[in-house]
């Protein structure tokens, strides 16, 4: 799988907020939006405020593809329920993701590297697809001859990313566990997102 190497400072500075949880914040010394002189944006059409959003959920998650989104999307109107909801959780639960929650990784890119590298494990198991559906119960480890990783062992060690209620560290700190399936309120997103909006979007385009 494709990994993303665009502008990451430019997209964070569009949102205005640190999108990617890079520990150097983009955002502390650019207070205006990119272009000349931070001029003012004319307002967005419907149309222009929906992939705004949708671009704002697929950054959070490592810069997704579009047929990522779409696969994720469809899996949630296969059950029962809030449809946003699910397809947040469907998104939330990959395992690249997890692994960043955990904080076995600084950002969702080194946790997409470490998953797509053979450093991980879900339920003792190796598994190095980013896409990977983490389920409640299953125990997600960094592999015992990758804990002395410097990246892993520096970003286990830092505090200031506070993991979710919905998972746990298990035994020792390079081990953790999905307690229950993400609610749409427990999500530490890093800025506002309208979920029902991205859902509306991808059933009127895909």
């Amino acid at each position: 799988m494709a990994r993303y190497r665009g502008p990451k400072n430019r997209i964070a500075r569009k949102f205005a907020a640190n999108i990617f949880g890079k520990a150097r914040n983009p955002m502390l010394h650019k207070q205006h939006p990119p272009g000349m002189h931070g001029a003012k944006r004319k307002k967005k059409s419907d149309y222009g405020v929906q992939l705004d959003e949708r671009q704002k959920l697929k950054a959070v998650y490592g810069m997704i593809s579009q047929k990522q989104l779409v696969n994720a999307y469809k899996k949630a109107l296969e059950r029962k329920g809030n449809t946003a909801n699910l397809f947040l959780e469907q998104l939330e639960c990959r395992l690249d993701n997890i692994v960043y929650r955990l904080r076995f990784a600084a950002s969702i890119f080194g946790a997409q590297q470490l998953v797509s590298h053979g450093h991980v494990q879900v339920n003792g198991k190796k598994v190095d697809r980013r896409s990977f559906l983490v389920k409640p119960g299953m125990v997600v480890s960094i592999r015992s001859s990758s804990r002395q990783m410097k990246p892993v062992v520096a970003s286990v060690e830092a505090t200031h990313r506070e993991i979710p209620g919905y998972l746990a560290i298990e035994g020792d700190k390079f081990e953790g566990k999905l307690l229950a399936s993400p609610q749409i309120d427990q999500v530490p997103l890093p800025l506002p997102i309208n979920i029902p909006l991205v859902c509306e979007f991808i059933s009127h385009t895909s």
